[in-house]
């Protein structure tokens, strides 16, 4: 074996906490999974060091949830979707008030602080509709955080209400919406985006909705779906383009002054493409490229703290083992959840579970809210 001295360099370059470039990171991930294990754990303690007084690297949190989607009607019909469904379809639905307060009321009595709320791009719903049911989850459970509507979302709103992305951010922020999920990230490449989900937002979408959202304060999640049509290379500038937004919205925060704080992105999750009952005809991959691809992306998002397992397309024993590679969040309980389930992958999580699973690996167990604060 010839010895490399610059590959040498780069570990080193990573062990002490530095930014890498795209191709640096390419070369990492042919690293064997373990070795890249252990710089994205080194990565992991390295973000958390100053995190909850010191004692972000004796803890792994997890959040209680709920995932409601308030219709499965969509108009852009995505491939990798098994969830979707037509207006004329016999099992399609509008969630109605009643059934929002008993999901809700089911939540709290679980100990859950927040609902995870996300639909189908339905061609119908007004935009009063939306500010309607923002406004009364708002004024009846007050105690519980709004986390809603995905960037496609967002971006089919602003096309069906006729008006500017920052007017509708802000009157949802106004009626009750308290942060943004990540959903519909996949791949930031467009390439990838034309094959896969031809119809929605595209990459640039996206990101202007994470970043008219940061700039009003609110906070957000990023997320990355792969395993199907996309390259490594995909895969990177993915996570480049994460890094890069993330780098603007921390800088707008540190440069205001007064008044509400711009928002960020708190956390990323990344996921495998689950093919059951989907028309994306793609290989899918398993947990050893889940692995590698979290771990990268703990060493290549320095400007992110919180990486999160998910376990709920992985299975509760790589979720677990997920948090020795770089993850220092194991999720939600996820009380709730449709459109995972929908494509054949159907894992269960109780509290119980959540303590076992971070106990067994000597980290304290804490719930936290959206916002990555301890609730106990």
């Amino acid at each position: 074996m010839i010895y490399d001295a610059s590959l040498d360099d780069l570990l080193q370059k990573v062990w002490d906490g530095h930014r890498i470039d795209r191709a640096e990171a390419l070369r990492l991930s042919h690293l064997p999974l373990e070795e890249l294990g252990t710089l994205a754990n080194r990565r992991r303690e390295l973000a958390k060091q100053s995190a909850y007084n010191g004692r972000g690297n004796e803890i792994v949190t997890y959040n209680v949830d709920r995932n409601v989607n308030y219709t499965n009607v969509c108009n852009v019909y995505c491939k990798f979707c098994a969830f979707y469904r037509t207006e004329k379809d016999t099992d399609s639905y509008v969630i109605s008030l009643a059934e929002m307060d008993q999901k809700i009321a089911e939540t709290l009595a679980l100990g859950g602080t927040q609902i995870l709320m996300q639909g189908g791009h339905h061609p119908k719903l007004t935009k009063q509709w939306y500010l309607d049911l923002l406004s009364h989850i708002k004024n009846k459970w007050p105690q519980i955080n709004i986390h809603g509507f995905s960037p496609s979302e967002f971006i089919h709103f602003r096309e069906v209400f006729n008006e500017p992305l920052e007017k509708i951010i802000a009157d949802f922020k106004a009626a009750g919406l308290g942060s943004i999920p990540g959903g519909g990230g996949e791949i930031l490449v467009d390439r990838v985006r034309q094959r896969i989900s031809p119809l929605k937002a595209m990459s640039s979408d996206w990101l202007e909705v994470m970043d008219i959202a940061h700039s009003q304060g609110l906070y957000s999640s990023a997320t990355m779906m792969f395993g199907h049509v996309e390259t490594i290379e995909d895969r990177i500038e993915h996570l480049d383009r994460l890094r890069v937004q993330q780098d603007k919205s921390l800088q707008r925060r540190a440069a205001s002054t007064g008044g509400t704080l711009p928002g960020h992105f708190t956390a990323f999750i990344c996921w495998t493409f689950q093919a059951e009952h989907t028309k994306l005809k793609a290989p899918t991959v398993g947990a050893h490229d889940y692995l590698r691809t979290q771990a990268l992306g703990r060493i290549y998002l320095d400007n992110f703290e919180n990486i999160q397992s998910s376990w709920v397309t992985q299975g509760l024993e790589i979720g677990q083992v997920a948090l020795k590679y770089g993850a220092n969040d194991l999720g939600s309980i996820m009380i709730e959840e449709n459109v995972v389930s929908q494509a054949g992958t159907t894992f269960h999580m109780t509290v119980p579970d959540m303590h076992r699973l971070i106990g067994d690996l000597g980290y304290e167990p804490h719930q936290r809210d959206n916002w990555y604060k301890l609730v106990n």
